[in-house]
């Protein structure tokens, strides 16, 4: 798919705390699964949830860690391709003794490819992905017409696809992306009381950033 070779994120460098190392090394064999070519099979991986999340670019797991404490009965998975966020959700994890979140190491595209069975998950969680605010980036986002040909049969029937952004230009292109699509219906919903605002979001705040949630349903 043309789509995964465009980089839809940013490379950060690989400057990783002492502390997210050690988190790294010390419970990545608890928490953590290796890319592979083969599907998951998510219900053993979750074998007591009554749902399934997956959750695209974490960050840091500011907001994962919380929602999956205050979620015990489902069960998140969460890619992200960045050393650091790693190590630090998973001392977060750690550190709220957290039996429902599993990590994936890597870039969404393959991951959800190769990794992902149609129907096995009830929903996706996309909090502030990368912008790419310039018009010549533009094409780098990861929300268009083939990433939601690619996510939709991953979801089961009736499940949700949720968004967050802080950048109105790309709530607006998120908004034409869905609608012109047949496979989602939906469109800007109401912050929800479930949705932790981290520090991130706390800093587009007082830049006055307006924050937009979405919630489309698979058709």
């Amino acid at each position: 798919m043309e789509q995964s070779s465009i980089r839809t994120y940013r490379l950060r460098g690989s400057r990783i705390t002492g502390p997210q190392q050690s988190a790294l090394d010390k419970y990545w064999d608890a928490y953590g699964i290796e890319y592979s070519t083969e599907f998951l099979n998510i219900s053993s991986l979750f074998p007591t949830a009554e749902d399934v999340v997956l959750e695209i670019g974490f960050g840091m797991g500011e907001a994962t860690a919380l929602i999956a404490r205050d979620f015990p009965n489902t069960g998140f998975l969460a890619v992200e391709v960045h050393k650091p966020g790693i190590g630090k959700l998973m001392a977060r994890v750690e550190e709220l003794a957290l039996s429902n979140i599993r990590i994936i190491e890597g870039d969404a595209h393959p991951i959800i490819t190769t990794m992902i069975p149609d129907k096995s998950v009830d929903g996706v969680h996309l909090f502030f992905p990368d912008p790419w605010p310039k018009k010549r980036h533009n094409k780098r986002r990861i929300v268009n017409a083939e990433f939601l040909a690619l996510i939709h049969p991953k979801i089961k029937d009736g499940g949700f696809f949720h968004i967050a952004t802080d950048w109105v230009p790309y709530a607006e292109y998120i908004e034409e992306v869905f609608a012109a699509s047949p496979l989602f219906t939906g469109g800007v919903v109401e912050r929800p009381e479930w949705r932790p605002v981290t520090r991130f979001e706390g800093q587009g705040i007082t830049k006055d950033h307006q924050v937009t949630d979405l919630r489309y349903t698979k058709n």
